[in-house]
């Protein structure tokens, strides 16, 4: 199975043609594919082969490329970061060297690097003291960030939960998903989170928070945990951290910022996150605001201590040969997994090929995209915005004259979302808040340019008058 040197250079000069492709025609390309899932089924479900098929193989990859959904600067859907090319370049070295980031042992470059970027990514967002790992997600951060809670507040690792225990976590009604996930795979239960009411621009209410926390301690329920939300999902909205922290550690609640989205926002508009330092764990996400390829997430904590009471089990066959503080660190025993990608690689390389500034700049004009979409909106009037912009989620709606009832609204909303999607031009999601469906612009696109923002109103427009004149 081993190649030479020669043959893997001529094999990576093709698959790199094929990705500078992909790149070159990027801006051109529909960001949704023409395709069918019959058609993807008939192009890639294939037998089994039992011979090598290297030219066949390789066609595959140009077939996997050609049906990709576009990325370009017209993508603004989800909370999806754009990929920038020099940390993909620097990814297929890292699948080369292929190193098992468990301790430093493994692998010393990579262990050290990890520990840089982490650091790097702790100033960055004004937590200098804080420690932390990389991992696959905001949602595995936000598990093991809520597990360090679990073990702080109510250790459970050694005989499980107790019998009768009544615990609860509380976060806003705007909280990400993994937030129940997480709940329920930690055993609590999804019916001990406490979903608290949200203000006007959608950050959890602190008074409706503290009075939950009472109701529950006059019942016997211990609280756990307070998650606050660094940049809403929806809205990107940043909830009252200073505030929620003070309840949290007034009541003895471990304090969890999920950060996944808007927490690197800080780089560029650190005045919008005063107290995030004030938390006990972080999750962020380089892979969305610092535009790294998938996967790289991380989870800062103030106290490695308390990960360690979480996470730290060693079997014989890993355990440290080293009492260096250096040359005996083992991510394991303060991370959920024990195999690890080298996932520092990128981020590293990335960092220091383009700088600092040039990230902070490039989340700076996201920022200012996003305010410019929020005045077209306000100067057309088809067009509702529905939300505060507080970072670069911008969620609006047509409305055409204003004669429709909400319910036909947001079927209308739905049928121009589904037609902007299948025009190709601009890429966008939605949400819903207060029952009324959006359209959702999320700008953490190092690609996007002033037209590409202009052209989203226009291509709403253009899909309400194809619904229309299909009527």
């Amino acid at each position: 199975m081993d190649i030479s040197p020669e043959e893997f250079r001529r094999l990576s000069e093709r698959i790199t043609e094929i990705a500078a492709n992909y790149l070159e025609g990027l801006d051109a390309r529909a960001i949704t594919p023409a395709v069918t899932g019959t058609e993807m089924e008939s192009l890639f479900r294939t037998p089994l082969p039992e011979t090598g098929l290297p030219e066949e193989a390789m066609r595959g990859l140009v077939d996997v490329a050609r049906h990709s959904r576009a990325q370009n600067g017209r993508f603004f859907a989800y909370v999806l970061g754009s990929g920038e090319p020099a940390a993909a370049a620097a990814d297929l070295l890292c699948s080369v060297l292929n190193q098992n980031v468990t301790a430093w042992r493994s692998s010393p470059p990579a262990a050290t690097l990890e520990r840089t970027v982490v650091d790097w990514l702790a100033q960055a967002v004004g937590c200098q003291s804080f420690q932390g790992v990389l991992t696959g997600g905001g949602s595995p951060a936000n598990l093991m960030g809520l597990a360090m809670a679990r073990e702080a507040i109510a250790p459970a690792n050694e005989t499980g939960l107790r019998t009768g225990a009544a615990l609860a976590v509380y976060a806003s009604t705007e909280a990400h998903m993994s937030i129940p996930k997480a709940v329920a795979l930690l055993g609590i239960g999804r019916q001990n989170l406490r979903l608290i009411p949200v203000d006007d621009s959608f950050r959890m209410i602190p008074e409706q928070l503290e009075q939950a926390i009472q109701r529950d301690q006059q019942l016997g329920i211990t609280p756990l945990a307070v998650v606050a939300t660094a940049g809403t999902v929806n809205t990107g909205a940043i909830d009252p951290l200073p505030h929620l922290a003070h309840i949290a550690s007034k009541y003895r609640a471990w304090f969890h910022v999920d950060g996944a989205y808007g927490a690197l926002g800080s780089i560029a508009a650190p005045q919008k996150f005063h107290g995030l330092h004030l938390a006990d764990s972080i999750s962020l996400d380089p892979h969305k605001w610092l535009y790294q390829p998938i996967d790289c997430g991380c989870l800062l904590f103030r106290d490695a201590s308390a990960a360690q009471h979480a996470f730290a089990y060693t079997g014989e066959y890993v355990r440290a040969l080293s009492a260096d503080p250096i040359e005996g660190f083992a991510f394991f025993e303060q991370s959920i997994e024990l195999s690890r990608r080298f996932r520092a690689l990128k981020l590293w390389f990335s960092l220091r090929y383009h700088g600092f500034a040039a990230l902070r700049k490039s989340i700076e004009k996201d920022l200012s995209h996003a305010q410019r979409l929020g005045a077209l909106i306000a100067r057309t009037p088809e067009l509702q915005l529905l939300a505060p912009i507080e970072l670069s989620a911008v969620c609006f709606r047509y409305v055409g004259n204003g004669a429709l009832p909400e319910a036909k609204l947001n079927q209308l909303n739905s049928a121009i979302l589904r037609r902007i999607i299948a025009r190709g031009h601009v890429y966008l999601s939605n949400a819903t808040l207060r029952s009324q469906f959006c359209l959702r612009a999320c700008i953490v696109n190092h690609r996007t340019t002033d037209s590409d923002i202009d052209a989203i109103p226009a291509e709403v427009l253009a899909a309400a008058q194809e619904l229309d004149s299909s009527l």
